[in-house]
């Protein structure tokens, strides 16, 4: 292990010695559930140790609580696009329903595309939304949405530029 690696483990240690407990009960009271908020904290703890250096941290409970907030949401996303998904497989038959690594290899690209959307800008998002899903013309796009068919064109190379770069990226 080299030197410089040491403080950074040292105090990553300290940090989740001090406040795992604290934030696992923190989650778990947002939750309602031991075992998510468990993950949940552990995924937190992951992203310290993964990215900024741990002895940086000026005030651990705030740092750990913006982290937390964030794996929140992104738990809660994961979980109602799952929901979605399944629901929407409730409405096939049932010879045709995908096996359960056929599921999870979608809800796996369900989210990699909603984490993909989620960089555009909210406009944008609805922009390329409205044209993919509901095939509405530039036009109506931009009735909707309240901007100019320019601007949408714009919004949609945008998107579209996004898309093509997050498929050629590892």
């Amino acid at each position: 292990m080299s030197s410089s690696a040491q403080p950074t483990e040292h105090a990553a240690a300290e940090l989740y010695e001090t406040h795992h407990s604290w934030l696992q009960t923190w989650l778990r009271r947002r939750l309602g559930c031991r075992e998510d908020a468990a993950d949940l904290a552990h995924d937190t703890f992951v992203r310290i140790l993964s990215g900024r250096q741990a002895e940086a941290i000026r005030e651990p409970r705030a740092f750990l609580t913006t982290l937390a907030q964030r794996a929140l949401f992104t738990f809660w996303r994961r979980r109602d696009l799952e929901r979605a998904y399944l629901d929407s497989l409730q409405s096939l038959p049932q010879a045709s329903a995908p096996s359960e690594e056929s599921r999870a290899l979608v809800v796996e690209a369900l989210m990699h595309i909603d984490s993909v959307l989620h960089r555009l800008p909210r406009k944008a998002r609805q922009a390329f939304l409205h044209s993919q899903i509901d095939e509405l013309s530039y036009a109506e796009i931009a009735a909707r949405i309240g901007v100019s068919a320019i601007t949408v064109r714009r919004y949609m190379k945008q998107a579209i530029t996004l898309c093509v770069a997050s498929r050629l990226a590892p």
